[in-house]
């Protein structure tokens, strides 16, 4: 990665980079970013994209719990890591911004464990031995605060455990909601103060109503009143329409294979209600205008998702 990064000769870092350029946000949240220990590849991206400013650090990928996690019988496999990883940093995340990010000041709730979330429901297979160690994040959940020019914005970043993989056990599926919640539990106040003046920015992996998953955990999700939703939509995606689908194919954010998931809506930008939201959507550009040359001639060049913005305001 870090080799096509500087080389810049890469096609899907070239239209990341070209996407990224196109919409220019002040604050920009990457998912399934690999993590190095000396951020050299984030630095790298950082200067390539024209950010100042780069946060990112060791999420659960890869990270190993020496158990049988996905009961095959074999350990050290990436399934059997605190999150799916074929190696330490695998599928990590990270922040980019144009003002000042106060790393000293990030609240890292990466180690909470799942069976200590309040109202947890761990799978019927999940073994006490498994229980004890078994962190919720499959990624990080993390709290950035970032010095805008007019006063703090708390970045809530994760990257959710896909609600699929698994067996009528459901663990990735149960993960996945409680995943969610977990971000309740931060605005209830149970790891210290509610976040101010935040903004949720994440990977939830789930779509509220199409596709595999605890639907109605995300449908609850989005109901909160200390959350808003621009619904950011796009005319790609109208267009992309899966017929089979109920949601509103507007706001769909991945475009998967219709012999798979289909187009579903993934990726979040939720400002809390102190916020005023300004305009919103979803780069997915409709086939045959400029800006839809960026994304090649599939529209997947950059990769099945599609950048989700919110301007807010005070």
């Amino acid at each position: 990665m870090l080799r096509d990064i500087r080389k810049y000769d890469d096609p899907q870092i070239t239209a990341i980079l070209e996407v990224i350029a196109a919409n220019s946000p002040d604050i920009l949240v990457l998912t399934d970013f690999d993590f190095d220990y000396d951020q050299v590849a984030l630095t790298a991206f950082a200067k390539a994209a024209a950010y100042p400013y780069a946060y990112s650090r060791a999420t659960n990928g890869g990270v190993p719990t020496g158990l049988d996690l996905d009961g095959n019988g074999r350990l050290g496999e990436a399934r059997d890591m605190q999150g799916y990883g074929r190696f330490l940093g695998d599928g990590g995340m990270a922040v980019l911004s144009r003002y000042p990010i106060d790393s000293a000041g990030v609240t890292d709730l990466s180690e909470a464990l799942w069976a200590d979330q309040p109202g947890a429901q761990l799978p019927d297979t999940m073994t006490p031995e498994v229980a004890a160690v078994q962190r919720l994040s499959s990624a990080g959940h993390w709290i950035i605060p970032v010095m805008a020019p007019d006063g703090p914005v708390h970045v809530l970043a994760s990257s959710h455990t896909p609600p699929v993989f698994d067996g009528p056990e459901d663990r990735n599926g149960l993960r996945n909601r409680d995943e969610l919640r977990m971000w309740l539990a931060v605005l209830d106040g149970r790891f210290g103060a509610a976040p101010a003046d935040f903004v949720l920015a994440a990977n939830l992996n789930l779509d509220p109503k199409d596709g595999e998953g605890l639907l109605e955990a995300l449908q609850a999700f989005l109901a909160d009143p200390r959350l808003q939703d621009p619904w950011p939509t796009s005319e790609g995606g109208r267009a992309a329409n899966s017929p089979d689908h109920i949601g509103d194919p507007g706001t769909d954010t991945a475009d998967w294979a219709e012999t798979g998931p289909g187009n579903l809506r993934v990726s979040y930008v939720l400002p809390a209600t102190s916020w005023k939201v300004l305009d919103s959507g979803v780069f997915w550009p409709e086939s045959g205008t400029p800006a839809a040359t960026l994304l090649g001639d599939d529209g997947l060049v950059a990769g099945p998702h599609h950048l989700v913005w919110v301007d807010v305001g005070r």
